[in-house]
């Protein structure tokens, strides 16, 4: 198969999906796989990769499976083994799962603070400290780490677990892609900001709107410049670049994907 990604081997994390739709993690394997990848398509549970395995075959790409914590070391290292012994090798990793709580520091509770750090942000860690190796022996390899916009500025809601966790992911990546450009691994993030993914129906709008999903997406709407919203397929194809030889000489930056929305100083 021909494509921006041919001949390479992707791990995405977060490839399922809570409910119909384009999430980042289901986007970008799939775009991935169109564009020549084979694709270790990872989740928590195998029932939301099943539709991303799906839509990969039918469009004839070369995907596997496998479940996996991604806040457990042994199961991110079994991960990075499990690609390896699927495909191979491992040229790229899109450390892609996240999720958000609600509250400042008085209103989180600590256990939920923790929480928060240790899924979107030690993941990550996790992530990077387990495939580098690979990469390093390999003499190359591209790491695309997904933060937020949350990490960036206020976005419409006080959550302050994942907004430090994922301004952390922005500092780690370009702190690791700093130290191993000599190893011919490039580091950089991708940071979405409020797009339309199925997390907002399954999920957000019970926790800021009372379950009114219109009224959530007109609140998010009204804050950007461009007056819609994006999906997951936008954040993938910002992820493709940075994955892909293009971007060869792209490491420790980041692409805001929000439609100008952290550019407006309201």
């Amino acid at each position: 198969m021909s494509g921006r990604l041919a001949g390479k081997v992707a791990i995405v994390t977060g490839a399922g999906s809570v409910a119909q739709g384009w999430g980042n993690g289901r986007a970008t394997a799939v775009i991935f796989a169109r564009e020549g990848a084979r694709v270790l398509v990872v989740d928590r549970e195998e029932g939301p990769m099943e539709p991303t395995l799906r839509m990969i075959a039918d469009e004839g790409g070369t995907a596997a499976a496998h479940t996996c914590d991604v806040t457990d070391s042994d199961s991110v290292a079994g991960m990075i083994e499990a690609a390896r012994t699927a495909f191979g090798r491992v040229d790229v990793l899109v450390n892609n799962v996240g999720g958000s709580r609600r509250g400042g520091p008085v209103e989180l509770d600590e256990q939920t603070w923790q929480a928060q750090l240790d899924t979107n942000l030690s993941s990550v860690y996790l992530g990077c400290k387990h495939v580098i190796p690979v990469m390093k022996e390999q003499g190359s390899g591209a790491i695309v780490n997904v933060a937020s916009t949350s990490g960036l500025r206020w976005t419409g809601s006080a959550q302050v677990g994942y907004a430090s966790a994922k301004a952390g992911i922005i500092q780690l990546s370009k702190v690791v892609a700093v130290q191993h450009a000599p190893d011919g691994i490039r580091v950089n993030t991708v940071v979405p900001g409020q797009l339309h993914t199925p997390m907002v129906g399954a999920r957000l709008a019970g926790q800021r709107t009372g379950g009114d999903v219109d009224a959530l997406l007109a609140q998010r709407q009204a804050r950007i410049p461009l007056g819609f919203m994006g999906d997951g397929r936008d954040t993938a194809n910002a992820a493709l670049f940075l994955a892909s030889d293009e971007a060869r000489f792209v490491t420790g930056t980041e692409i805001v994907v929000d439609g100008g929305m952290t550019a407006r100083c309201d």
